[in-house]
C-alpha cells in the first residue's frame, strides 16, 4: 500500500485517542467558563455557515455528526504528511509528535485564522491551548507509531 495512504489511515485512527483526551480534558481539567465547544466543533460550525449550510450549524445533532466526520477526515489528511518523515532518523513517536506540533502551529496560528474559521490561538485561554497542544502530541505520536508499523508490514 502507498505510504501516504498508510500514513493517512494512521492519522485517522490516531484521531480517536486525541478526541478522547480532548473531551475528557475539557470536562475534567477546564474551569466551567472554558468548557464551551472545542475547536473541531467551532471550525465545523463556522465552515457550515461560510458555505450556507445553516441547517448544519443550527442543528446540534447534525453539527456534532459533521464535527466527527470533519475531525477524522482532517486527521487522515494531515496524517498523510507523516509519510516523508518515515525515512528520517529517530523513533516514530518523536517524529510523530514533531508533526503534531507542526500541524497545531500551522492550523491554530496560520491556516484557521487566515480562513476565518477560528481565531488565532493567541486569543484563546492558555488552558484550552495546552489541552489542544497535548491533543496534537497524542495524535502525532500515535500517528507515527501506527504509520511505521503499517509501513514495516508492507
Amino acid at each position: 500500500m502507498n505510504p501516504f495512504v498508510q500514513s493517512a489511515l494512521a492519522g485517522c485512527v490516531a484521531t480517536l485517542p486525541m478526541s478522547v483526551w480532548m473531551l475528557g480534558a475539557q470536562h475534567w481539567l477546564l474551569p466551567r467558563r472554558e468548557r464551551y465547544p472545542l475547536p473541531p466543533e467551532q471550525i465545523t460550525e463556522h465552515a457550515a455557515e461560510a458555505v450556507g449550510l445553516d441547517t448544519v450549524a443550527e442543528n446540534d445533532t447534525v453539527l456534532k455528526a459533521a464535527t466527527v466526520v470533519n475531525h477524522f477526515a482532517y486527521g487522515a489528511a494531515v496524517g498523510a504528511l507523516y509519510a516523508p518523515l518515515r525515512d528520517l532518523p529517530g523513533p516514530p513517536v518523536v517524529k510523530g509528535i514533531g508533526l503534531g506540533i507542526v500541524v497545531w502551529t500551522g492550523s491554530y496560528l496560520g491556516m484557521l485564522p487566515a480562513t476565518g474559521l477560528l481565531s488565532s490561538a493567541t486569543h484563546h485561554p492558555a488552558r484550552r491551548n495546552a489541552l489542544m497542544i497535548v491533543a496534537h502530541f497524542i495524535w502525532g505520536g500515535v500517528t507515527g507509531v501506527l504509520a511505521e508499523r503499517s509501513l514495516k508490514r508492507s
